[in-house]
C-alpha cells in the first residue's frame, strides 16, 4: 500500500473469514477532547480489508464481493495522492455500501521535512501546525463529499522516516496532533497509517499521547492475518477496536473474474459512517 500513496519510485519497503460489523464506543477512551455524548456510535469492521491505488469500477467491487475481503481503503485526497480516482465519487460510494462494502478513508497529507525524495507537499517544524489544521480540514471536507459523515474515521498516510532524527519527529508528531485535533473537533475519529519501523512506531511509542490518533494502521509484511499475534507494542495500547495491519502488498488476485493487484490488510477498527 505505501506505493499506492504517492509513486511506485517513491515506495518505502519496511517492515480470516469475512469479518462483522458492529456499532459501539470503541477507541473512544484513547482520543482526548471527546465529548461521548456528542459523538455518533463507531462502526467498527472486523475482518479483512484491501487497499489499491485506484478505488476499482463499482463492476469490479460487485464481482469482488465474494466473501473473502468485507472492507476497501479508498484515498479520499491529499497533494500526495498518487492516483486520479475516477471512480470515486458519492455515488460509487452509495453503491458500493448498498453491495455490503465496509470503506476506510485514507488522507494522503503532508509528509516529514527528512524524508527521502520529494513530495508535493511536505510539512517543517515552522508549519507543521497550521498545516496539519488546513489539511485535516480539507481532508473532511472530502470525506462529507463522498457521504462519510461524522463519526468516520479519516486515516492519515505517513509514509517512513528516520524517527531517530529528533527535530524532523518533533515536527511530524506537531503535525499529526494538529491533524488529529481538528478531526476532532469537526466530529471525525482520528486515524493513522506507517510503519512499524518507523512512522507507526513513532505514534505509538511517543510519552506524550495527547492528541495522537486513537486508531492505528500498522505495516508489517510479514504474511500474518492478525492484529493482535504480531502487535509490537504493548497489550494495551489502541485497544478495543483500534487497529489495523498491512501484512501483504502487491497481492496480485482474481475474484468473480476480475483481477486486480491488492495490498492485504487485516482489520479491527472503525470505518466510514455512510449516509
Amino acid at each position: 500500500m505505501a506505493g499506492h500513496r504517492q509513486s511506485k519510485k517513491r515506495r518505502y519497503i519496511a517492515w480470516g473469514a469475512v469479518g462483522v460489523v458492529v456499532a459501539a464506543g470503541a477507541g473512544i477512551a484513547a482520543q482526548t477532547s471527546m465529548a461521548a455524548t456528542s459523538w455518533p456510535a463507531q462502526k467498527t469492521f472486523t475482518g479483512r480489508a484491501f487497499d489499491t491505488c485506484t478505488a476499482p469500477s463499482l463492476s469490479a467491487m460487485k464481482a469482488w464481493h465474494t466473501g473473502y475481503y468485507g472492507a476497501a481503503a479508498v484515498y479520499v485526497g491529499g497533494k500526495n495522492r498518487g492516483c486520479a480516482q475516477p471512480n470515486l465519487t458519492a455515488s460509487w460510494v452509495k453503491s458500493v455500501n448498498s453491495l455490503g462494502w465496509k470503506l476506510i478513508p485514507i488522507y494522503v497529507g503532508a509528509q516529514p521535512p527528512c524524508q527521502t525524495g520529494s513530495s508535493p507537499e511536505k510539512l517543517s517544524a515552522a508549519t507543521a501546525a497550521s498545516l496539519g489544521a488546513k489539511d485535516a480540514a480539507d481532508a473532511v471536507a472530502k470525506a462529507s463529499a463522498l457521504r462519510m459523515k461524522a463519526g468516520s474515521p479519516i486515516y492519515l498516510d505517513m509514509e517512513a522516516y528516520d524517527i531517530q532524527n529528533k527535530a524532523c519527529n518533533d515536527a511530524v508528531l506537531t503535525y499529526v496532533r494538529s491533524f488529529t485535533k481538528t478531526l476532532r473537533a469537526k466530529t471525525y475519529r482520528g486515524g493513522y497509517y506507517g510503519f512499524t519501523s518507523s512512522s507507526a512506531k513513532a505514534v505509538a511509542t511517543a510519552a506524550d499521547k495527547k492528541d495522537l490518533p486513537g486508531n492505528l494502521w500498522y505495516a508489517l509484511y510479514d504474511k500474518k492475518d492478525t492484529t493482535t499475534a504480531d502487535w509490537p507494542w504493548g497489550a494495551g495500547q489502541f485497544t478495543p477496536h483500534s487497529r489495523g495491519h498491512q501484512y501483504l502488498v502487491n497481492s496480485k488476485e482474481t475474484r468473480g473474474g476480475v483481477t486486480l493487484t491488492v495490498d492485504r490488510n487485516s482489520w479491527d477498527a472503525p470505518v466510514a459512517i455512510i449516509g
